[in-house]
């Protein structure tokens, strides 16, 4: 059998690899009117939707830059303000501080005053007490003594200047003697 294919090509005046030339004119033409046709209508399409295609993509990016570039203006002002608001908040801090420490120290001296008022009244008081006691206890001292030296003497002291003198002297001595014990 191949022997045969051999002879066969041998005696053939054409090449079986190669088509006929009909085959060969016809294909060129169909090439030639596609290629024209491709040439002309579907690459200038082709390329007219592949340039709106990178023109919508460099207007996407450029869209995406600016849609960044408002983000980190965004970010700057609120980091800004944030800033802002943190050392306002400072500032008012030191300031409910500072008057804290001046109603603290106000409500102090108004302590110490009403301490210091508290105080006196009731030394004025015991001064008060005191003197109303030391005239009752000489009233009374004076009285006794005069009724015991009235006794003692045998005479009624009825002059009342001489009474006081005398109670005035018993005190004085009386004091003495504690002030020397003391």
């Amino acid at each position: 059998m191949i022997n045969t294919i051999v002879v066969a090509a041998e005696t053939a005046d054409h090449n079986p690899l190669l088509p006929a030339t009909y085959d060969i004119v016809w294909s060129a033409v169909i090439f030639v009117i596609l290629l024209i046709a491709f040439w002309k209508v579907f690459l200038p399409k082709m390329q007219a939707m592949l340039d709106a295609r990178a023109e919508a993509i460099e207007g996407n990016i450029a869209k995406a830059d600016e849609a960044q570039a408002k983000a980190e203006a965004a970010l700057q002002e609120y980091t800004a303000q944030l800033a802002s608001a943190r050392e306002e908040a400072g500032v008012i801090r030191e300031d409910a501080r500072a008057d804290g420490d001046k109603i603290r120290a106000k409500a102090r001296e108004e302590a110490h005053a009403e301490q210091a008022r508290i105080a006196q009244a009731a030394q004025a008081q015991i001064e008060a007490e005191r003197q109303s006691a030391v005239v009752s206890l000489r009233k009374d001292v004076g009285s006794l003594a005069l009724g015991l030296a009235s006794s003692v003497v045998g005479e009624t002291l009825t002059d009342d200047q001489k009474a006081s003198a005398l109670v005035d002297r018993f005190l004085a001595d009386l004091e003495a003697s504690e002030k020397a014990a003391n």
